[in-house]
């Protein structure tokens, strides 16, 4: 029960928090434009990955071990641990902001851009603070404690959302250039860091009081500092090594998007420019990802209990289910917002430029929610290598796409070689899911009615917008608030007709959503309206029993 109110927690805080992050990028588009927007989404790949070769891993490590010395009743040696992965990491930190603040130069030269290197010196104050800001949280993770995770999780994000505006407004105000500007959004990650430690240095202070009065027993195991760090490290690499993987996908566009463009417009202005276009499509993915992801949270522990235990029916069952789950949901999403593209783009970014490109883009969610998925249900089932390897052979595709691609549509073609990057890695991961698993995916539930909820949202879409644009026009409304208006429409109106399409074909059953009893109890009062009578009758039944 306890590690279930803390996943609970964790995924509200994670929810919360990707939220604010993919947000922040709208009002940066908004106030700065699209190339202190391109200048950004150039550098901050750069500090993710980075940021997570140096502490994915340890998080993880440091609350496997801490958990270990609690079940011993070894407080101490628990926070041994801490001691020697702050200094591990703080160590690590210091090199990397080293490495990135005196080479920012040298780094902006392999992007190719130059008015990156401000923006890369910026963000790098902030490898100084996010690595013991990752062991605090695996420690209080090890004693399944996730309230302190959760809490600096949700202020870091909020505080760099809050200094990224500030920041913006302020240098905005006094016409600083892109460069500044962009150097400025990415500090929001060094106040965030910071604020998220004090959260945690709050709550580390509290715990070593509530240990002391409740004593503390010998340390069960005599290691000493070396012999610590030696583990820990051990265990940590790999783990580090297989985070780097997602970030390593994004990275590719940053260090082959601005020089193909400026070879092809000529200007590193107007390559920055493109490269901000390009990215307004990618917060609306990421927030369609987010929701699968979150989905997919249940499924590595559902999956690995019913493995164990050797139900092999259940494992196939719920894997069908995820996958359907996970299609249907990524294929409504994209279509939406393919269909939707214009007016969306409007609404948030002011103009319906690189609208094709954005609705292009759209397609990217399907895929990667696909991806999500099937590697938490790849992880439940024990085949833990295959997403990591799924998502390498991406990211050769995407850089050989963008190589091929560009020169021909420019960032049209950036856009279609990230579909058939995340495509490729779905698919290989697919292929593992049925090995692993026994699962099969029949025609109907998949393509044929899907097709047609499409093709009902997508003629709904169409009617709105052909609809609304003159009455803009006859009642004088301006155009961005009458695009909003449209956009909203078009996603409230657009998902209902989907929705109520894949349940009345009976693309997902009363019987198959028992399989996931929480999603099945909130849907039920929608279900008793929508479904055909004989559904109802099947899932009452199976209730019964």
């Amino acid at each position: 029960m306890k590690l279930l109110k803390g996943a609970v927690i964790l995924g509200t805080a994670a929810v919360l928090s990707k939220l604010l992050g993919t947000l922040q990028k709208i009002p940066l588009q908004n106030v700065a434009g699209d190339t202190a927007f391109g200048l950004y989404s150039a550098v901050y790949p750069l500090y993710i990955l980075i940021l997570f070769a140096a502490t994915a891993g340890f998080p993880v490590a440091v609350s496997k071990f801490v958990a270990e010395r609690v079940v011993l009743g070894d407080d101490r040696g628990a926070r041994r641990i801490v001691y020697v992965s702050a200094i591990i990491l703080m160590g690590t930190g210091i090199v990397l902001f080293l490495f990135l603040y005196c080479g920012a130069g040298h780094i902006a030269g392999w992007i190719g851009i130059s008015q990156t290197k401000k923006a890369i010196q910026s963000v790098s104050f902030a490898l100084l603070l996010s690595p013991v800001l990752a062991v605090l949280r695996g420690y209080f993770q090890g004693y399944q404690n996730m309230v302190p995770t959760a809490v600096s999780q949700v202020m870091e994000q909020l505080i760099r959302v809050i200094t990224m505006v500030a920041l913006l407004l302020y240098l905005v105000a006094l016409a600083y250039d892109e460069a500044w500007i962009a150097a400025g959004a990415t500090f929001g990650s060094v106040t965030g860091a910071g604020a998220g430690l004090l959260v945690m240095f709050v709550y580390w202070r509290k715990d070593l009081s509530k240990r002391q009065v409740s004593g503390e027993a010998k340390n069960k195991e005599a290691l000493n500092y070396w012999q610590w760090a030696k583990r820990i490290t051990v265990y940590a690499i790999p783990v580090c090594l297989g985070a780097i993987v997602v970030p390593l996908l994004t990275l590719v566009d940053t260090f082959t998007m601005p020089r193909l463009l400026e070879i092809s417009f000529g200007s590193e202005a107007e390559a920055m420019r493109q490269f901000g276009l390009y990215n307004r499509g990618l917060p609306l993915v990421q927030l369609v990802v987010m929701i699968a992801s979150s989905m997919s949270a249940v499924l590595v522990p559902a999956i690995a209990e019913a493995k164990v235990k050797r139900r092999g029916g259940l494992v196939r069952s719920q894997a069908e289910m995820a996958v359907r789950l996970a299609w249907l949901i990524g294929l409504g999403a994209s279509f939406g917002l393919a269909f939707a593209a214009m007016p969306i783009n409007v609404m948030l970014y002011k103009s319906s430029e690189a609208s094709w490109t954005m609705a292009l883009l759209a397609f990217t969610a399907l895929f990667s929610t696909l991806n999500a998925v099937t590697a938490s249900v790849l992880q439940g089932a024990g085949a833990i290598r295959t997403p990591a390897n799924a998502l390498l052979v991406a990211i050769v595709l995407k850089a050989l796409g963008n190589v091929w691609l560009m020169p021909r549509w420019g960032i049209d073609g950036a856009a279609l070689s990230a579909v058939i990057a995340y495509a490729a890695a779905a698919g290989l991961n697919l292929v593992q899911l049925v090995r692993c698993t026994g699962a099969r995916f029949a025609l109907r539930p998949y393509a044929v009615s899907p097709a047609l909820g499409v093709a009902g949202m997508g003629v709904c879409l169409a009617a709105l917008q052909l609809l609304a644009k003159p009455a803009m026009a006859a009642w004088h409304v301006p155009e961005r608030l009458g695009y909003s208006a449209i956009a909203l429409l078009c996603v409230a109106g657009g998902a209902a007709v989907y929705v109520l399409a894949l349940l009345r074909s009976g693309s997902i059953s009363r019987e198959e959503l028992r399989l996931m009893p929480e999603l099945d109890r909130k849907l039920a009062p929608v279900l008793a309206k929508v479904l055909p009578p004989a559904e109802q009758r099947a899932g009452t039944v199976s209730d019964k029993h």
